[in-house]
């Protein structure tokens, strides 16, 4: 069937591109590493070893030769030349590899060295050479010459003591096969460590990247696989799903939104239409078609604000008004906001007041639009609190440097159930249907204070009254310490 070849086909890509990607995965890559390092850690402790070894069987070796010169230089010519020639049956079988008496021509006159060693100088320093037989592998020897005394009483005799070095040569030889033999397993196990951590990742990237086709082909209830590993895979994991459950959720209010539109801007068109539907007939009174433009036209005029006020929330949501962030007063703000307000508010009957207080709050945000915020919230207020009312207005500062901005008024109040979706887009209680307005005021104050990082709660003046009233209360963040 067609599916099910398409199926395959996609499975045996996805596979095909698996083991492709299974030496190229970080994981490998860092076994890889890994591998290197312990090749090269071994082979420096090799090399120490090595190090060891030799030096401390030429200094053994050389101690032995000292040690055996100093004791025969001291035997009379004849006991001398008695233990050289008859080295075989004596100690110096077990400690020495070669012994030999030679006149100062270097001839021999005792002992097993056949011949006078190529480069070797009388010395009380013992010698490193290498003996070369003929048709034989060359092997390593420590040699000492010294004088010692001949038959006429003159040191007219050298001493020639030998001592092979094939024991380290051979421990060497061990050392170096062990450390070869150990770096295979070693290597092999760690690589296949790494191919099956490195299939272990993938695995998982795998089932990441079939929910990521799952969220791309439209469900977007899908979320990335997470599990009880916190690694630097899992962590992306769940920054991606938060992310996503953001998303979904500004979809969500997008859907929303695109429905309150709708509905918001249907009554007022609807209203242009059926007014110049009226009038389409109406020829001969000029008075009636001038009422119904202008009605028609404050009906538009009330979609345009709609679309306005939404441009605004989403130019600063955007985040593209930072640029204006400056250093401010929040005193200064509020002056300006009673000011502009305290005669609207006396043409409804309210008392807008300011608490008292000389001290400067320092904030750093931008003035007009936190102004913005102001004039939204005392607008409200003053909107919503019956006469006689009162609207009061203060800011400080707490001990932390972060600052705080509150609006209270003596008005219908918030119910508790409500105070989250007022500031939401749209959204309008049931006491605030009588009063002119798009239900975007809140929203726009929201998306301000998202920009500056702030937070708004909302709680009753007084809990229990008939008029219970709402304070507005804007924490900003304390200033990052330098």
């Amino acid at each position: 069937m067609p599916g099910s070849v398409c199926v395959s086909r996609a499975d045996l890509r996805l596979s095909e591109l698996f083991r492709a990607d299974l030496f190229r995965t970080a994981t490998f890559r860092l076994t890889l590493a890994f591998v290197v390092a312990i090749i090269a850690g071994m082979a420096l402790q090799f090399g120490l070893v090595y190090g060891q070894m030799s030096g401390y069987e030429q200094q053994r070796s050389t101690d032995l030769l000292q040690r055996e010169a100093a004791l025969l230089v001291h035997e009379t010519p004849a006991q001398l030349e008695y233990e050289v020639r008859e080295r075989s049956k004596t100690d110096l079988r077990v400690i020495l590899n070669g012994a030999a008496l030679f006149d100062m021509s270097r001839n021999r006159i005792a002992g097993d060295i056949k011949k006078w060693p190529v480069g070797l100088e009388v010395s009380p320093r013992t010698q490193r050479l290498w003996d070369a037989p003929p048709g034989d592998t060359p092997y390593e020897m420590r040699y000492l010459a010294v004088e010692v005394e001949g038959t006429n009483g003159n040191r007219d005799r050298i001493l020639v003591l030998a001592r092979s070095l094939h024991m380290a040569n051979e421990l060497r030889y061990i050392t170096k096969r062990a450390a070869l033999m150990s770096v295979v397993p070693v290597v092999a196990f760690a690589l296949m460590a790494g191919i099956f951590l490195s299939h272990r990742a993938l695995g998982r990237i795998k089932d990441m990247h079939e929910a990521i086709d799952r969220i791309m082909d439209g469900d977007l209830h899908e979320r990335l696989p997470t599990g009880r590993e916190r690694d630097d895979i899992e962590r992306l994991a769940v920054s991606v799903n938060r992310m996503l459950d953001r998303l979904e959720h500004l979809l969500d209010e997008i859907r929303d939104v695109g429905n309150d539109i709708a509905h918001d801007l249907r009554t007022p068109l609807a209203r242009v239409k059926a007014r110049l539907e009226r009038v389409s007939a109406i020829t001969n009174d000029p008075a009636a078609l001038q009422g119904a433009i202008e009605r028609a036209t404050l009906d538009l005029e009330q979609c345009f604000s709609v679309i306005t006020a939404l441009l605004r929330i989403g130019e600063i949501e955007n985040g593209r008004r930072r640029a204006g962030f400056a250093m401010m007063d929040l005193r200064e703000l509020l002056v300006g906001v009673v000011d502009l307000y305290e005669p609207i508010a006396e043409t409804e009957g309210v008392t807008l007041q300011m608490a008292d207080s000389s001290e400067p709050v320092p904030l750093f945000g931008d003035k007009d639009l936190l102004n913005e915020v102001l004039a939204n919230l005392v607008d409200n207020a003053i909107k919503f609190t019956p006469a006689p009312g009162t609207v009061k207005l203060s800011a400080g500062q707490g001990a932390d440097g972060a600052c705080w901005l509150r609006v209270a008024d003596t008005g219908i109040g918030i119910a508790e159930d409500e105070r989250k979706a007022v500031m939401g887009r749209f959204y309008r209680s049931d006491k605030s249907r009588h009063v002119p307005g798009s239900g975007l005021g809140l929203s726009l104050v929201s998306a301000i204070l998202r920009l500056h990082g702030a937070t708004v709660d909302i709680v009753a003046a007084r809990p229990g009254d008939a008029l219970p009233g709402a304070v507005f209360t804007i924490h900003f963040a304390a200033p990052a310490s330098v």
